[in-house]
């Protein structure tokens, strides 16, 4: 008998092999075969009627037992890969791993230690919310779960995993970002009892197996993750969530280019099980299928606790006029008042480093990276100038024009310069950086959460990643140093970004405090977007956009497919372009804009240019535009990277 095995690689079509009969092969087992002069590992795809005789086919060396992927997996693996445009074998590996080394006899899944339950009671909203997701059982649905910061979200979807989990059942808990696991792993422990499996890029190859073999034989019911963990291939999986689908993190911009929000929905949908997305605001795709009732929707209003949201303070920039500095002398004075109850303040700035921008201001000469075309940010805590995207860096020290030494002036403020300016107003004051360039490792992050907790620090500098999921009891003043909605630069959904995180940054401050206070230092009072979001109605936002996109031909209401054309010659870059969209232009279908330079034109020292696909969302010509790009027959030095459905466009 003669079968197709997929491999885990970047191949997007299977091999043949001969399997002995008398034993008991079935589509879905994990196979060892013999590749060219290797062994290797692969999936039983497809059985094989007929194969030319004259062709010598290999044997499959064995079955690697109770190892195998299930029909509905196989399905998803072969949507997710059509959809995304991506080699099947890639996203097997993205289920099996590379099929080394799967499991080896000393891998064994311990028997979760017991934890003491921390008692947790629901209000009535909370109650009903549970209720009404409950209400659809046993079958594919998507219900989005919106709440406030601070309602009480995560204890509703705690209750549905838990029966679920009594049901003999999997669940999946799905979040943005790789720190967050940390921090949401002892809320699990308190809640569950026992801690739930964490799955992500950095856990060692060791736990990686373990974590395989318990969820394959359907031993661990519980895994929190982050994107990749949606691939894995669960026994029994009764329920997925994700948790702050807003994010744009779900999107993986590398390697395998996909949304993992929108392939767990596929997910939910080939496993036929239900799927709640969560979120405070949801994403404006989620909220025009809510509108189209595609997706239910349940909301909880009040705060646990029926705390407060915090107050708002808008500090107008122009009539405060600040000069060598970024911190009001207004805001100054209002965190000071927290700082004498003994309450903890958070500075939010959004920039990594101490300056973004540096110019010699008698030469100009501007730092740019050698490899991309972006400026440097200087890190003062390194004394380098660092390229965010590749990872360049250098001295800032240069000879000028005079056989000086360039005199730089440092232009917009990071977290560093915050900190510097901090230290400065508030001298006496205990005063931490939360960023990611302070908290690499992961007793770092554990130290800085338990100084927060223990009010061992008086005023936090943070950046984005603060505003995820974080719970600080004494937090009660916010100030966000540079609130304009500018939606500047090549990112379509900047604005929406932008109210949902300063959405959930107010919801970090006043959990347990009935006198919260958060404070936008801004140029632009007036600004429709601040003002719907101070007034607490995200909702007028969302329809403003669904406006705006219709009239713009842009997703929700039509789809989008980029593709980056690199080089390391501009030249030949935009010649492929060229020829590449000639050949699209022939699917009638599609209106191909470009080519056109990438915003971010310059990358590890290849030119990038853009085509930009666009046609009706309610076609899906993946396939077509698969075929054609396959076949397409450009110079070898071309490389070519397609995003469907692009949430950045650099």
């Amino acid at each position: 008998m003669k079968v197709q095995v997929l491999l885990p690689k970047i191949f997007n079509f299977t091999f043949t092999y001969n399997l002995d009969h008398k034993k008991n092969y079935k589509k879905g087992d994990v196979v060892e075969i013999p590749f060219g002069s290797k062994k290797e590992i692969g999936v039983i795809w497809n059985n094989i009627n007929s194969f030319p005789k004259n062709i010598k086919i290999k044997n499959i060396n064995k079955k690697i037992e109770n190892f195998s992927i299930n029909q509905k997996l196989i399905d998803f693996i072969e949507w997710f890969s059509m959809y995304n445009m991506a080699p099947r074998g890639l996203a097997l590996k993205m289920c099996i791993g590379n099929g080394r080394n799967l499991f080896k006899k000393k891998d064994q899944i311990k028997k979760p230690k017991k934890i003491k339950v921390t008692k947790y009671s629901l209000n009535k909203e909370q109650e009903d919310s549970l209720k009404y997701l409950e209400n659809v059982k046993g079958k594919f649905n998507v219900s989005v779960l919106q709440g406030t910061t601070g309602s009480g979200k995560t204890l509703v979807y705690f209750e549905r995993i838990k029966k679920i989990i009594e049901e003999n059942k999997q669940a999946l808990v799905l979040l943005p970002e790789i720190f967050l696991t940390n921090q949401f792993q002892s809320r699990f422990e308190e809640f569950f009892g026992f801690p739930p499996a964490v799955w992500h890029s950095r856990i060692t190859p060791k736990n990686k197996r373990i974590i395989l073999k318990g969820i394959i034989q359907n031993k661990i019911k519980l895994i929190i993750g982050a994107r990749s963990s949606l691939m894995l291939p669960f026994k029994k999986l009764g329920i997925i969530i994700v948790d702050e689908e807003h994010d744009v993190s779900y999107k993986q911009d590398e390697g395998v280019i996909y949304n993992a929000r929108d392939m767990a929905i596929s997910r939910a949908s080939f496993e036929n099980i239900p799927i709640d997305l969560v979120s405070s605001i949801p994403s404006v795709e989620t909220y025009n299928n809510i509108k189209n009732r595609k997706y239910r929707h349940i909301k909880i209003f009040k705060r646990y606790n029926d705390y407060p949201l915090p107050n708002t303070k808008i500090i107008n920039l122009n009539v405060n006029k600040i000069k060598d500095k970024y911190i009001a002398d207004e805001t100054i004075q209002e965190v000071k008042n927290f700082l004498k109850k003994e309450e903890q303040v958070l500075f939010f700035i959004n920039r990594r480093g101490f300056a973004p921008f540096l110019i010699c201001k008698n030469c100009g000469y501007k730092h740019l990276c050698s490899d991309c075309s972006l400026y440097l940010t200087f890190h003062k805590s390194k004394n380098k100038a660092i390229c965010h995207h590749c990872g360049y860096e250098k001295s800032i020290k240069r000879k000028c024009k005079n056989e000086n030494d360039c005199d730089f002036i440092m232009y917009g403020p990071g977290v560093e310069k915050i900190f510097e300016e901090t230290k400065k107003a508030f001298p006496n004051n205990k005063i931490s950086i939360f960023s990611s360039d302070f908290m690499k490792k992961k007793n770092e992050t554990q130290s800085l959460f338990k100084k927060i907790n223990d009010n061992k620090i008086d005023i936090l500098i943070g950046t984005q990643m603060i505003s995820k999921g974080f719970n600080f009891p004494n937090l009660n003043c916010i100030v966000v140093i540079d609130a304009d909605f500018s939606g500047r630069g090549y990112d379509l959904r900047a604005t929406e970004k932008n109210i949902q995180l300063y959405h959930q940054l107010s919801g970090r401050a006043g959990r347990f405090s009935s006198d919260s206070l958060i404070i936008y230092q801004t140029l632009s009072p007036e600004n429709e977007t601040l003002n719907n979001l101070i007034k607490n109605n995200p909702e007028q936002f969302l329809e403003n956009e669904l406006i705006l996109r219709k009239n713009n031909k842009l997703p929700p209401f039509s789809r989008l497919i980029a593709v980056i054309i690199s080089s390391n010659s501009k030249d030949l870059s935009f010649r492929g372009a060229q020829e590449i969209k000639i050949k699209l232009n022939s699917i009638k279908e599609l209106e191909v804009m470009g080519p056109v330079d990438s915003p971010i034109s310059r990358i590890k020292k290849n030119f990038r240019c853009r085509l930009l696909i666009r046609f009706n969302n309610s076609q899906l010509l993946q396939k077509k535009i698969a075929n054609l790009l396959n076949n397409l027959k450009i110079s070898s030095k071309i490389k070519l990277t397609v995003d469907v459905d692009p949430v950045n466009f650099t």
